[in-house]
């Protein structure tokens, strides 16, 4: 029987609230929809209400307006359409009794916006209202006009807005004044109507008329230039005024916020201060007295306080300060920076970092406090820290600061890593004043943080080795012990590796030892050891296994008693799954058992890289990425195919030093093209060299060096004439000897790894091989100026065997043209992989002065892809 009744109960519940009439208050409405289960529910309860209301406005019944009104309001705020009851604002609005004006402007305020035509016809009930002898209405109208007013409307009711701002009534002046705020904001011309009312308003005692006119201030300033000046002129010592009371106030119960009196008004009157001081130093100057004030008389244990002294200090780094307010100001951010509240610290060093740019040695004198922020628990402390220690970094504090980031490096948290490492390592590079302090340093980050480290701080790293002869024997000692500790490290792997493979002589011998450096016990077999650690530990890197086997190539040479060793390390690659080790491996194995007599020369040790010329390639390359970036489409993971299935990794700078970035595919597919005189100038290693105006060879002579070379014709014999030509690659000047080994030949992807160990391949016969030049008939071409300066000229004669099209002879003429002779002469030249280049002895090793003589010699060139490699 109960769960009858209880039945019969709900059902006369459902029964009473479902027929919603218009008489329905708007509680009734409220709890019914929340009693919905299911959205479909509450658009039904909704859609019968809004049919209700409808029928109540098509019958006209005033009685219950204002409660249908503030229904629509509700079913508004749940997002339901309610433009068909807008009229009905109008109506309450014109309606004399002051709770339907009350409900009709709230409506007016909700339901519609400046954009809706049906706002022109409220203008006049708006005027009436505003020139109402009740000041409440006068309050309604002016917060609806604040909201809502377009710039017709501004205009038409602005002039009693202006008298509404004289008005004896507390509420209405400072109600007038938020609404002038918008008007100013909607016709900015309007402006000048205003200043001399808004600074009068700076001399009432109300606090809440005195914040309305500072904000009304604060709004002319933006608004207009001659409403700036007037209001220096008229209302700095209001201001100031201003501050000093509520600053010096006594406890007021009404204003006061934990202890301090009415902060709003502090911070607007700061902020306004702010605006008026930015660039004029009278109004700076008489500011001065009271910010000092304000910045040592406010507490700063309570968060009210903090805002007050935070806005202080924005406002004396925004002004024309004298020096000692500006140290006060940072002071106090130093204090902020010792606060338990994060948010605090954490907009304190936003203000620091803004700060450098005022008075960089009052924010030198937080260092500490800054660095130990950056090992701050909070993630976007330790980064804004971060940043603003690398803007405090210079050439006297370099080496302290280093070291505490190195030290925090070790116990820093993975995620915070990455950020820490590159800031260090631009740290170092830039403040470095020596060699040796930057091998350290580097060395320190390698070590810790090897696995964050960029290729392109590898490879400036391998850099500043290679040109500092004097340092190298101890970078390869240090670089070695820190392999044994840190071998797990990615980027310390390969530069370790590449210098024990380079200079492992040094290390075995100990040659170049420092002042106070110990000796390390290393053996030829223990070098040999710690490179194939470092193989069988990175194997699936690429790059890193490529420089492995390079290393143990060049060790071999080095120590000729492991070459029987590393001939077998090297024979394990040969069916690895990676085809560039693979590659290397057969290769280096050719070079170990079958070219005896030409591997010493082969594996000696790189030339020393241009410094120079490596850091004007750098930030070339910056560009370029950054523009590449921008302009090429995303290519998906994968979408580059490999011979052994495999996507091809990004190339970088450390693995261009091997010359990793080339697949061996008979064609290139880059996106950069060089142009036949850039080629020309790589092939001569004068790449860095700028040609003057005379020196520049002309398009046809160029045409028949690429020619010759068998590398591609003239666009003029290959199609149209204005047709672009396909990319050549250009070698560096500075390149590995090794990167000729990389395959010349292509390999499909049906191609087992087993058939190539079976192959009896060996790329280098023809290294073994002298080439002379028989007695037939030979083509001649016309001579070319490869190169000329003020200081040097090149010319280049051509004899190519019409038997023989791969091959050329270039008869060089090498010519001074100063006044000073030029003594040991030797030329080098480095060319692609796919041409092999013989140099025959120059006739002379000194050029003379002034044209007075040259040197001559003579260069074999052969291309072994003759017609498949196309410019």
């Amino acid at each position: 029987m109960d769960t009858v009744e209880k039945i019969v109960e709900d059902f006369a519940s459902d029964i009473a609230m479902s027929p919603f009439s218009s008489g329905t208050r708007l509680r009734d409405m409220i709890r019914a929809i929340r009693a919905c289960k299911t959205a479909a529910e509450e658009r039904a309860v909704v859609r019968r209400e809004c049919a209700a209301i409808r029928t109540a406005i098509s019958e006209n019944e005033p009685e219950l307006r204002h409660r249908n009104m503030a229904k629509l309001m509700f079913i508004h705020m749940l997002g339901y359409p309610t433009h068909f009851a807008q009229m009905e604002c109008l109506k309450l609005i014109a309606a004399a009794g002051y709770p339907e004006k009350r409900v009709g402007y709230l409506g007016l305020m909700l339901l519609l916006d400046e954009r809706q035509e049906v706002l022109m016809l409220v203008t006049n009930s708006l005027k009436q209202d505003l020139n109402h002898p009740n000041q409440f209405i006068v309050g309604l109208a002016l917060c609806a006009l604040g909201n809502i007013c377009s710039a017709e409307m501004a205009r038409d009711l602005s002039p009693e807005v202006e008298r509404l701002m004289r008005s004896r009534e507390v509420n209405t002046k400072k109600k007038a004044a938020l609404c002038s705020i918008r008007i100013v904001r909607k016709v900015p011309d309007l402006a000048e109507n205003f200043m001399a009312l808004a600074a009068s308003l700076l001399k009432e005692k109300h606090h809440g008329v005195l914040i309305s006119a500072i904000q009304l201030c604060t709004e002319l300033c933006k608004a207009s230039k001659d409403a700036l000046e007037y209001l220096r002129k008229n209302c700095i010592e209001g201001l100031v005024r201003i501050l000093r009371d509520v600053s010096n106030s006594s406890y007021a119960p009404e204003y006061d916020v934990s202890g301090i009196a009415d902060p709003f008004l502090h911070i607007r009157v700061l902020k306004l201060m702010r605006i008026l001081g930015q660039g004029d130093a009278d109004c700076s100057e008489y500011m001065n007295d009271i910010l000092a004030q304000v910045a040592t008389k406010t507490e700063s244990n309570k968060n009210a306080g903090n805002a007050i002294l935070y806005e202080c200090v924005q406002t004396i780094m925004g002004i024309e300060a004298t020096s000692g307010l500006r140290v006060l100001a940072i002071n106090i951010l130093g204090r902020f920076l010792s606060n338990r509240d994060n948010n605090i610290r954490y907009v304190a060093l936003n203000m620091l970092m803004r700060a450098i740019a005022v008075d960089v040695l009052a924010v030198q004198r937080h260092r500490t406090t800054i660095l130990e922020c950056v090992k701050d628990a909070d993630a976007s402390i330790r980064k804004r820290a971060l940043e603003l220690v690398f803007l405090l970094v210079n050439d006297t504090n370099v080496k302290p600061l280093t070291k505490e980031l190195i030290d925090y490096l070790s116990i820093a948290d993975p995620d915070f890593k990455g950020d820490l490492t590159e800031k260090l390592c631009s740290i170092v590079e830039k403040f470095s004043q020596e060699k040796l302090w930057y091998l350290d340093q580097m060395i320190k980050v390698l070590s810790l943080a090897g696995n964050h480290v960029k290729d392109d701080v590898c490879h400036a790293l391998i850099v500043v080795l290679s040109n500092g002869s004097e340092l190298q024997g101890y970078s390869v000692r240090s670089l070695y012990k820190a392999l044994q500790a840190y071998g797990k490290q990615g980027s310390l792997v390969r530069v370790a590796v590449w210098c024990i493979g380079e200079y492992g002589e040094m290390l075995v011998n100990n040659v170049g030892m420092l002042d106070g450096e110990e000796p390390v016990m290393v053996t030829e077999s223990g070098a040999v050891d710690a490179v194939e650690i470092a193989l069988n530990r990175h194997s699936a890197d690429a790059t890193t296994g490529a420089m492995c086997l390079v290393a143990l190539l060049k060790l071999s040479s080095r120590f000729p008693s492991t070459s029987e060793r590393v001939k077998q390390i090297v024979a394990r690659n040969k069916e690895n799954v990676v085809l560039e080790l693979q590659q290397r491996s057969i290769e280096f194995s050719s070079i170990i058992q079958r070219h005896q007599s030409i591997r010493s020369s082969l594996l000696e040790r790189m030339p020393v890289l241009d410094e120079a010329s490596y850091l004007v390639k750098r930030a070339t390359a910056t560009q370029a990425t950054i523009s590449a970036d921008k302009l090429a489409p995303t290519v998906a993971p994968g979408g580059l195919k490999l011979p052994n299935g495999v996507a091809k990794p990004t190339s970088a700078p450390l693995a261009d030093l091997l010359d990793l970035s080339s697949d061996g595919a008979p064609a290139s597919t880059t996106t950069s093209t060089t142009t036949p005189n850039g080629f020309l100038q790589d092939l001569l290693g004068i790449g860095g060299v700028s040609t003057g105006t005379t020196g520049v060879p002309s398009i046809a002579s160029t045409d028949i060096l690429m020619d010759l070379l068998s590398i591609g014709s003239s666009p003029s014999q290959n199609g149209t004439p204005g047709q672009e030509s396909k990319p050549v690659h250009a070698v560096p000047e500075a390149i590995d000897l090794l990167g000729s080994l990389s395959s010349t030949t292509s390999v499909s992807a049906e191609t087992k790894p087993t058939h190539l160990v079976s192959q009896d391949m060996d790329l280098l016969d023809g290294l073994s091989s002298s080439t002379s030049v028989s007695g037939l008939e030979k083509t001649v071409h016309p001579s070319i100026t490869a190169f000329q300066s003020a200081t040097l000229k090149i010319t280049f004669d051509f004899k190519r065997q019409p038997g023989n099209p791969r091959e050329t002879t270039i008869h060089a003429t090498f010519t001074n043209l100063t006044s000073s002779t030029y003594t040991d002469f030797i030329f080098q030249a480095a060319v692609p992989k796919f041409i092999q280049l013989k140099l025959d002895p120059a006739s002379g090793n000194t050029v003379p002065a002034n044209g007075n003589g040259s040197v001559t010699q003579g260069l074999n060139v052969t291309n072994n892809q003759q017609g498949q490699i196309g410019c």
